[in-house]
């Protein structure tokens, strides 16, 4: 903890506030530089303690506190917001790795409301410029955020309570980084959105030629379900590979991603959304006519619908057309 505009002149400041720290509960002591304090009483007498002060002179020292409990914890969170709330003679810095934890939960919490907006926002909008419907880009979002809850439990379930640490080769510590579900939010959302675009797109363009939703989700998950495996095979072993790192930290990246990769390809992909958009029939495909005008004039689209992707394309094509106009 540091403390500014403090002097020798204001060392009974000081003095005060260590004693009033010291005080707290949860706290063991405090080492200040008008000595250690002990349940708001001075264990130490003598001089001023040079090692809490700055040494070029400035207005600026510092005290350790130390609690009776593990810093990183919720008891040491709870302890940072205490002394933060307290009214003391002196302008005090709460520092350290509680401290940090506290600040960095804090930050998150106030960008990730506008994170998750923008995405649901950007995902939902591109979608619908797709598909055309209000239904999939729902699904698909309820879809992914369902895979990555599971994938986010398993690994509390292996690094928080470590119950594949012998295996692994790590010390479970009770804890998870904060930024590693986050980081690991944003690049599996990611991949998970392009599995999910090319299903899709696919079942789009036969339902486009067909009409026919059963049979365009069955051939949309036949001509990409080799696709969708060979790159979720592919990530995941890439991914995988990072699990053999010795660094905890790089350990958890790679195996959280695996999982979330091989859970997506398989449970989702191959399971969850066609079983899904079977159930929905011509649902999927609806959209207020306002937006359903939007998109017509408006949306992405590979071609114009009017053939089957099997049938050649290119200048054959207008050839027969010809042909078949000179008969």
């Amino acid at each position: 903890m540091v403390a500014t505009g403090v002097d020798t002149v204001r060392l009974d400041d000081v003095t005060t506030t260590a004693a009033t720290i010291s005080a707290m509960a949860g706290v063991a002591r405090v080492d200040s530089a008008a000595g250690t304090f002990v349940g708001g009483a001075l264990a130490t007498t003598g001089d001023a303690d040079a090692r809490f002060l700055a040494a070029d002179g400035t207005a600026v020292t510092w005290m350790s506190v130390v609690p009776t409990f593990a810093v990183a914890s919720q008891q040491g969170e709870q302890l940072v917001r205490d002394i933060r709330d307290l009214d003391l003679p002196i302008e005090v810095a709460v520092e350290g790795s509680a401290a940090e934890l506290v600040d960095t939960k804090a930050a998150i919490s106030d960008a990730l409301p506008v994170a998750l907006a923008i995405i649901v926002i950007a995902t939902f909008v591109l979608l619908f410029m797709l598909s055309g419907s209000l239904l999939v880009p729902v699904k698909a979002l309820v879809l992914n955020f369902l895979s990555l809850t599971a994938t986010f439990g398993a690994m509390v379930w292996i690094f928080q309570d470590g119950n594949l640490a012998e295996l692994l080769g790590f010390t479970a510590t009770g804890t998870l980084d904060i930024s590693m579900p986050i980081l690991m939010f944003c690049i599996a959302f990611g991949l998970s959105m392009d599995y999910e675009v090319f299903l899709l797109s696919r079942i789009k363009e036969e339902h486009d030629r067909t009409g026919d939703n059963e049979a365009s989700v069955a051939l949309g998950l036949e001509r990409t379900g080799s696709i969708v495996t060979a790159a979720a095979a592919l990530l995941a072993i890439t991914f995988f590979a990072f699990g053999t790192s010795g660094v905890s930290f790089i350990k958890m990246f790679g195996i959280g991603l695996g999982l979330a990769v091989l859970m997506d390809a398989t449970v989702v992909r191959a399971f969850l959304v066609p079983a899904f958009m079977r159930l929905a029939g011509e649902a999927n495909w609806w959209a207020p006519g306002p937006l359903r005008r939007f998109h017509d004039r408006y949306g992405m689209r590979e071609g114009d619908g009017s053939s089957s992707p099997d049938e050649p394309a290119g200048e054959d094509r207008p050839e027969r057309e010809l042909v078949s106009v000179g008969r």
